[in-house]
């Protein structure tokens, strides 16, 4: 690491720093994390310039081998662990008035969702197995460990198409959006596991069905709650981990939302490519989220590191970061109306006039 830019990436720890001070302070406080992610975050987007420039081949092929950037990664890890552990053992010990319970309960979720979800799917797409376990520790606490089956051997496959769930289509709010992606993404997972488990010869119940292992950890994990921190720990580590795979539903949303891949005469798609995710150069939300912002080029090379991820001129491009568009999204007229006219006209549905969903 010799470019003190590359400390820039060091803003994604002041989301579970956030926590910390939410929980330090409390009263009021306990919702200083959804505040700072969705308040203060949004209104330095606004006010900081975008940054659309990209690497130089010379200087990305260097950065994508430094380990820094990963370390950056592997850190998040004991982060989340650690806050989690820490927040339900304060919980369980002291006596908290109901709003600050569901403060603390949503800022720990927003952690969950930036630092634990976001991260594991960094880490989900590496190659090296032991990173992908990391990735997979970090989905646990949502619930959501399918979500590495669904999303890389689902979602790559079908973004920007009537078949993928984590794909919203064009006036769909994003309430709608949560209950048919939950739904559909974990059905699409286990309907992906049978096919690899017929492919090997394995049937349902064979140990290398991921997705009961799955549900073995994350049961386990709700088990072990209960046993050290009663009810009060269970139900909020149930709330944040439901906030915090909301949070990924809501990227998912503003990600692809309207933008529809063409089906050719053989019945098949087009391939992906830049022009079907929403790009944002926001730089707010590009280090806070470690360049998921640049999902155009995820998706184009999915293998790419987040630290060498490039903007695309033929990149469809949000008004606003991924921060601020996420809030948009939860006032379905005003996100309609803002992102419907910046939808390709040939990736429109053949009318207007859909009612809204």
């Amino acid at each position: 690491m010799d470019d003190w830019k590359d400390l820039r990436y060091l803003a994604a720890f002041t989301i579970p720093l956030s926590a910390v001070i939410s929980l330090y302070f409390k009263g009021a406080w306990s919702y200083f994390t959804p505040v700072y992610a969705f308040v203060l975050i949004p209104v330095l987007e606004v006010l900081l310039p975008q940054d659309a420039s990209n690497l130089d081949s010379e200087t990305r092929k260097e950065k994508e081998k430094s380990r820094f950037f990963d370390w950056l990664l592997y850190l998040n890890l004991p982060i989340v662990y650690g806050l989690l552990a820490y927040l339900l053992w304060d919980v369980f010990h002291h006596s908290y008035a109901l709003y600050e319970l569901v403060g603390l309960c949503l800022s720990l979720g927003v952690v969950l969702g930036v630092n634990g979800i976001n991260v594991g799917h960094e880490l989900g797409h590496r190659q090296q197995t032991a990173e992908r376990f990391l990735g997979k520790a970090l989905l646990l606490p949502s619930f959501y460990m399918h979500f590495y089956i669904e999303h890389n051997f689902g979602h790559h496959a079908h973004a920007a198409t009537a078949e993928d769930p984590a794909t919203a289509k064009y006036n769909q709010s994003v309430y709608s959006f949560w209950f048919t992606s939950v739904t559909r993404q974990y059905a699409n997972a286990l309907k992906i596991q049978q096919k690899l488990l017929q492919n090997a010869g394995k049937g349902f119940f064979s140990i290398q069905n991921d997705m009961l292992w799955y549900l073995v950890f994350q049961l386990g994990y709700l088990v072990t709650v209960f046993a050290l921190f009663g009810a009060i720990g269970l139900w909020f580590a149930l709330g944040a981990g439901v906030v915090g795979f909301l949070l990924l539903e809501t990227v998912n949303y503003i990600e692809h939302y309207g933008l529809m891949r063409k089906k050719l005469p053989s019945g098949r798609y087009e391939r992906v490519r830049e022009c079907h995710s929403w790009n944002s150069n926001h730089v707010i939300g590009r280090i806070v989220l470690y360049e998921l912002t640049r999902h155009s080029d995820h998706h184009y090379k999915s293998a790419k590191k987040y630290q060498v991820l490039e903007c695309h001129d033929t990149s469809p491009q949000m008004p606003y970061g991924y921060p601020t568009s996420m809030v948009l999204s939860l006032v379905p007229p005003l996100w309609f109306a803002i992102m419907n006219p910046r939808i390709p006209e040939e990736m429109k549905p053949d009318t207007d006039s859909l009612s809204l969903a």
